[in-house]
């Protein structure tokens, strides 16, 4: 996997490129004389994050029917407590926790009834400009990514996906979460070194069937 981000912190942990930026996260403070700035309306929150949220619940492995009621969970969230939000931490920060937890719940309701996740390429984003080589060499690897990921337990799954794909430090994971540093830094050591060993796993066996 190539990392796009600048040199990690000393739990090893790649650091964003640029701060996560909120109105008013920590160090940014109002004008002399100013009101400080309220939250985001939830039409903008809406627009900035679907995306983001929609892509996190299938890396956090939420099957793909339950995708769609999922983010909507997430939002109808938002909409509520929206008000709430104090900007004593970023607003994404804020956001992630809701999306772990639904992502979560969404997931072991999923297990529960046994709905497995289709895994069709059909529903991932892959450039029109793209041949049909391209088109399934992609495709195989979202297959393999999923199959990987699926491997990994909750907790750890959820640390690697926020560390990798969402490019936060150890310690925004740890505010989005509610833990200790050090206890996602060591988990987070532990998805890196399960997910090594399952993506080696699954080539090997992979290499078996095509014999």
């Amino acid at each position: 996997m190539t990392e796009t981000t600048s040199p990690g912190n000393e739990h090893g942990t790649p650091m964003r490129s640029t701060p996560l930026l909120d109105p008013l996260a920590p160090g940014r403070r109002a004008p002399v004389g100013e009101a400080p700035p309220g939250p985001p309306s939830f039409e903008e929150v809406y627009a900035e994050h679907f995306d983001f949220t929609f892509r996190t619940m299938r890396r956090l492995g939420v099957p793909l029917p339950y995708v769609d009621d999922a983010v909507q969970e997430v939002f109808l969230v938002v909409h509520r407590r929206l008000g709430e939000f104090e900007g004593r931490a970023a607003l994404t920060t804020w956001l992630y926790r809701i999306v772990v937890r639904v992502a979560q719940h969404a997931r072991r309701s999923a297990l529960r009834k046994g709905i497995a996740d289709p895994e069709d390429p059909d529903t991932l984003a892959i450039a029109e400009a793209d041949g049909p080589h391209e088109r399934a060499t992609r495709a195989e690897g979202v297959r393999l990514l999923q199959r990987v990921l699926g491997d990994l337990d909750d907790d750890k799954r959820v640390v690697f996906v926020l560390a990798e794909y969402e490019e936060l430090s150890v310690r925004d994971i740890a505010a989005a979460l509610g833990e200790n540093v050090n206890t996602v830094a060591s988990r987070l050591r532990a998805a890196r070194q399960s997910f090594e060993q399952a993506v080696a796993r699954h080539r090997a066996l992979d290499q078996w069937r095509t014999r």
